[in-house]
C-alpha cells in the first residue's frame, strides 16, 4: 500500500509540468471519494486520520496531515504531534507556526507544507480576510515569506489569495511546489476544500471556490425525511400500530401455558 503513494520527490519531479489536484476532506467518505476520484494530495485533520482505516480506505493519494496553528504550542508539541501523524498514514504535515519550528521539524527529516500569501491565522497583520499581493509591497512580502520557508526546509507552500501573476512569479522563481488556493493556474497544484466543492452550507463560499453539487439542499430533504419518520413512528407507538406481530418472537404454546402457571404464583404489583 505504501509504495503506491507518490513521495516527496515524486511530486517535486512534477513542478511546472502538469498541475496536481488537493482537497481538505474531513471525513472517512470524503478520504475514500477524493482516492476513487484520482485526487492527487489531501489535507486532513489529525482527528480523520486517527480513525481506523483510513489509509485502507484512501491508500494512493499524498496525504498532508495538518497541524492547526494553536493546537500546538512548543516545538516538542509539533514535533510529537508530526511523528503521530507520519505514523498514522501522512506523507507530511501542513505548519503555520514560527519558522523555527518549521526548521525544527526539518531537522527531524519531516516534509513541511507552510503556508504564505492570506494566512487565516494571521489575517490580523494583512488585513483580514482579504487579498494580498495586489501591490507592489505586498506582493514583495509574499516573495520574502517564500523564500524565508524555503530557507526553513518546507518542500511546499499554500499561497492563497494571491493574484495570478504574482503568484505564477513566485512559483517559477522557487523550488517549493507551490499549491494554489485562489492564486491561479500558475501555480503547482491546485487546492479547494471538500465542503465548498460538495456544496455542504448554504452560507458564504470563498471567491476562489467552485460549488460541484448541492449536498445542502440534499442534507435539507434527508433531515426533513428523519423528522416525518420519527412522527410516524411515535404516531405507531400512540396507536398501536407498532409493534406488530411481525416484530415479535414467539414461544411454544404448551411452554408460553407453563411459564403463565407458575407466574400465577406471583401477585401483581
Amino acid at each position: 500500500m505504501q509504495s503506491s503513494q507518490p513521495t516527496v520527490a515524486d511530486l517535486l519531479a512534477l513542478k511546472g509540468k502538469r498541475q496536481l489536484t488537493k482537497l481538505r476532506v474531513e471525513s472517512l467518505d470524503e478520504a475514500a471519494a477524493a482516492n476513487a476520484g484520482g485526487i492527487d494530495m489531501l489535507s486532513v485533520p489529525p482527528e480523520v486520520l486517527s480513525l481506523e482505516g483510513f489509509r485502507a480506505v484512501c491508500p494512493t493519494p499524498f496525504v498532508v496531515g495538518g497541524l492547526e496553528p494553536g493546537a500546538y504550542i512548543t516545538e516538542e508539541d509539533y514535533l510529537r504531534i508530526a511523528f503521530r501523524l507520519l505514523k498514522l498514514g501522512a506523507n507530511a504535515v501542513y505548519c503555520g507556526a514560527s519558522l523555527k519550528i518549521i526548521r525544527r521539524l526539518r531537522d527531524e527529516g519531516i516534509p513541511v507544507v507552510g503556508h504564505v500569501g492570506l494566512i487565516p491565522s494571521r489575517r490580523t497583520w494583512t488585513g483580514g480576510f482579504k487579498a494580498v499581493g495586489k501591490t507592489g509591497d505586498s506582493a514583495i512580502m509574499v516573495w520574502q515569506q517564500t523564500k524565508a520557508l524555503e530557507e526553513a526546509g518546507a518542500f511546499a507552500a499554500e499561497i492563497e489569495v494571491v493574484p495570478p501573476a504574482v503568484a505564477e512569479a513566485i512559483s517559477k522563481r522557487t523550488s517549493l511546489l507551490m499549491i494554489s488556493m485562489g492564486a491561479g493556474a500558475g501555480c503547482d497544484a491546485q487546492y479547494l476544500f471538500a465542503t465548498d466543492v460538495l456544496g455542504e452550507h448554504d452560507g458564504h463560499y470563498p471567491r476562489h471556490s467552485k460549488v460541484y453539487r448541492d449536498f445542502h439542499s440534499q442534507y435539507q430533504r434527508l433531515q426533513q425525511e428523519r423528522i416525518a419518520a420519527f412522527r410516524e413512528y411515535a404516531a405507531d407507538v400512540s396507536s398501536g400500530a407498532y409493534p406488530a406481530a411481525s416484530h415479535l418472537v414467539r414461544m411454544d404454546a404448551a411452554e408460553q401455558d407453563r411459564f403463565l402457571a407458575e407466574m400465577e404464583k406471583t401477585p401483581l404489583v
